[in-house]
């Protein structure tokens, strides 16, 4: 067995038990956080590099002759030079499937948060409406019951598939869109197909050069200005501020999304500025993933790539 160094430990969060990476290993050296700058010296006499965000780039793998392994703790691979990993014989692991429930889970409440108008009661409850009300209730934006509903779901994997069980048990009618850029030979309808007879779309689709901005000015107006959008996959898949200027103007029902294109935005971002704004509108911190069961299946996934990575290097 071998010396593993973990870089960025605390992307995975608290609570984690780190035990069944240990099993696989001589040595486990962990690390909180790390940059890419440092990982060079950091796992200079490490067998095998186990990391979730940290860039290894040419320049940092080109300079670890000895590193045979890098385990990745997402599904991404794009923060891994691949090349070079290949040129120097390093095996390079992902773990997938690790939050399918707990995605599922979190796309499913933006939906009903966004059908039963949540962000805008909240508003108003917080403002004082519902304690001036001449009535026990407030009804001045209506709700939308989701059976016999249509959801248009961009991406057939695990987590659209997951989404679409929940969907189903609460009556919701369901169709699958084609994949974006591969219309022509894809059996299922395109996006443009369905969107006019959409009441709510979920996007789990990869970032792509075909996905880049995939629901656009043109897209938003095509569909019925009741439509609730839900983005539980990439930042930029959607254009947020063509879709926070339809919000704006009702053009649009509803929007809740988990991700933006830079994260952290420590720079702000327009979506977090209009959550001040009596809108329809969820932001959450790309935590649909974070469920314990979820983070822990990651460490359990990863240990299994290490212990094949084992078999296959003993002789």
């Amino acid at each position: 067995m071998a010396h593993a160094v973990m870089l960025d430990a605390q992307s995975l969060g608290p609570c984690v038990d780190l035990s069944p990476l240990r099993d696989q290993v001589n040595r486990l050296t962990v690390y909180d956080k790390s940059t890419a700058q440092d990982a060079y010296e950091k796992l200079a006499d490490a067998d095998i590099a186990i990391v979730n965000k940290v860039v290894l780039d040419t320049q940092t793998l080109a300079g670890l002759p000895r590193l045979k392994l890098i385990c990745v703790m997402a599904t991404g691979l794009n923060n891994i030079d691949l090349d070079t990993a290949s040129a120097q014989g390093i095996a390079v692991k992902n773990v997938v499937g690790y939050g399918t429930r707990s995605v599922s889970q979190h796309a499913m409440m933006l939906i009903l948060a966004l059908a039963n108008r949540l962000p805008r009661y909240q508003h108003d409850v917080a403002n004082g409406k519902w304690q001036q009300s001449d009535f026990f209730c407030l009804q001045d934006h209506p709700t939308l019951e989701l059976a016999g509903k249509h959801l248009v779901i961009v991406g057939q994997g695990e987590l659209g598939s997951a989404v679409a069980r929940l969907a189903d048990a609460f009556g919701m009618r369901i169709s699958f869109a084609a994949r974006p850029g591969n219309e022509a030979t894809d059996p299922r309808p395109s996006l443009d197909a369905l969107l006019p007879e959409a009441d709510v779309l979920s996007l789990h689709c990869p970032l792509t050069e075909a996905t880049q901005h995939l629901i656009d000015r043109g897209r938003l107006a095509r569909a019925k200005p009741s439509l609730l959008i839900v983005n539980c996959a990439r930042g930029g898949i959607i254009d947020e501020h063509v879709a926070l200027d339809a919000l704006r103007a009702g053009r649009l029902g509803g929007l809740g999304i988990d991700t933006l294109p830079t994260e952290p935005p420590r720079d702000g971002h327009a979506m977090l500025d209009a959550l001040t704004e009596p809108l329809n509108l969820i932001v959450t911190p790309h935590n649909a993933w974070i469920t314990p069961e979820a983070r822990q299946k990651i460490i359990t996934l990863t240990a299994d790539n290490i212990a094949r990575w084992n078999q296959q290097a003993t002789p």
